[in-house]
């Protein structure tokens, strides 16, 4: 006999195609598909080359504040309530962007899809995954999270079609699919929450590990910045290849956007998360320094593919090594809140960060990449840190002891 928590066989598939409409379309569309619109924006006079890069990064400043407030909003409302509120702000925020009425008015609906997206990411496995039996639980986060790719891929197919039939209509049209996807995901979040104050009290300590996770998803986070804000730009202006070879490498970043959740997925359960974040931050550092001193179309695509797993393909990831380090559940969602936090705390700061420099060094693409190289090695190297630190201790804990 089922208990009354215990979802029927067939019934979490409809919960997971909503949480993957929520992770496409407030992060997948809503932050990806600027990218592509970038050159687009300048060459139209919409706003400044420099107003355009910061109104980039208001989106990432917006992730922090919904990654903030995402769960007291669930407190006030509910869970379910609360995601479909922050997919409508989202939808709302492209209709009022087909408006270039002022900087101010674009930067505040920027704004608003990442406070959207902040607030769904850090809800949206913890409404969801309670509902998915155990052996499913891996394969369901994957696809929910896999929206995030499938948004980046979308962006790179729907974007340029669009543009052909203008900058208004493009942002317009990205609010029609944002809202059929809204739509078609209303009625699949589950209608019960399972109980925070039916978990029991926690009383065990946060183990290290858990904390040289945050410090490496800050970094991550400051690594991936560059390629997803200035890649198509890259290729269009930095490099001269004009929009149409932009938007195809970006499509092959969304390619790997959509291979990343599974593939990273595949490593934690085969290696485990620890080893599989190891050699992510490896494979990547080296990626993204040669992207900055790539020209040639073939390792342009390839690099793109490898790069683009890696925003959405960390997400799973990192999700799998609280897991590993935290067996209760109430202390998992705990955990993954702050590590949401300390990812989007450091993607605005690099967001502005990037922004200043980009504008100070006249548009320097190669230099930006070098330096998201760098953030992803100094990830690479906390746990060696840590472990160096660590032995000194261990040492003096097998020291004998003398009478």
């Amino acid at each position: 006999m089922l208990n009354a928590s215990t979802p029927p066989r067939q019934g979490f598939w409809l919960p997971i195609f909503a949480g993957l409409c929520a992770s496409l379309v407030s992060i997948g569309l809503a932050r990806f598909a600027y990218t592509p619109l970038i050159p687009s924006l300048i060459q139209a006079h919409w706003f400044s080359a420099s107003d355009v890069v910061y109104l980039g990064a208001a989106n990432l400043v917006g992730y922090l504040l919904g990654a903030l407030t995402g769960r007291p909003l669930a407190r006030a409302t509910s869970n379910k309530t609360a995601l479909r509120w922050m997919m409508l702000a989202v939808t709302m925020s492209f209709f009022a962007c087909a408006f270039p009425l002022s900087v101010s008015w674009f930067f505040g609906w920027r704004l608003l899809s990442g406070i959207a997206g902040g607030a769904i990411m850090v809800l949206v496995a913890a409404t969801v995954l309670p509902h998915v039996p155990a052996s499913r639980k891996g394969l369901a986060s994957g696809a929910i999270f896999l929206g995030l790719g499938l948004g980046i891929a979308g962006s790179g197919t729907v974007v340029p079609p669009l543009l052909s039939l203008g900058l208004q209509q493009t942002w317009l049209g990205l609010g029609l699919l944002a809202l059929i996807l809204t739509a078609a995901s209303w009625f699949g979040w589950p209608s019960t929450a399972v109980p925070e104050a039916a978990a029991p009290p926690i009383k065990a300590t946060t183990p290290p590990g858990v904390y040289l996770l945050f410090a490496q998803y800050a970094f991550m986070a400051t690594g991936l910045v560059p390629a997803m804000m200035f890649l198509v730009d890259y290729v269009t202006r930095g490099l001269g290849a004009g929009q149409h070879l932009g938007a195809l490498i970006w499509v092959m970043y969304g390619i790997g956007a959509i291979i990343g959740p599974v593939s990273y997925g595949f490593l934690a359960d085969h290696l485990g998360a620890k080893r599989g974040i190891r050699l992510v931050l490896g494979v990547q550092a080296i990626a993204v320094g040669l992207l900055s001193m790539s020209s040639s179309f073939t390792a342009l695509a390839l690099l793109a593919v490898i790069i683009g797993s890696f925003p959405p393909g960390i997400v799973p990831l990192a999700l799998a090594r609280v897991h590993e380090l935290i067996p209760e559940h109430r202390q998992q969602q705990i955990a993954w809140s702050r590590a949401t936090v300390s990812f989007a705390t450091f993607q605005a700061i690099a967001g502005f960060a990037y922004s200043a420099l980009f504008n100070a060094s006249g548009g320097h693409h190669e230099l930006m990449f070098v330096i998201a190289a760098g953030a992803i090695v100094v990830a690479l190297l906390l746990e060696l840190a840590m472990r160096l630190l660590a032995q000194p201790n261990e040492h003096a804990c097998t020291r004998p002891t003398t009478a």
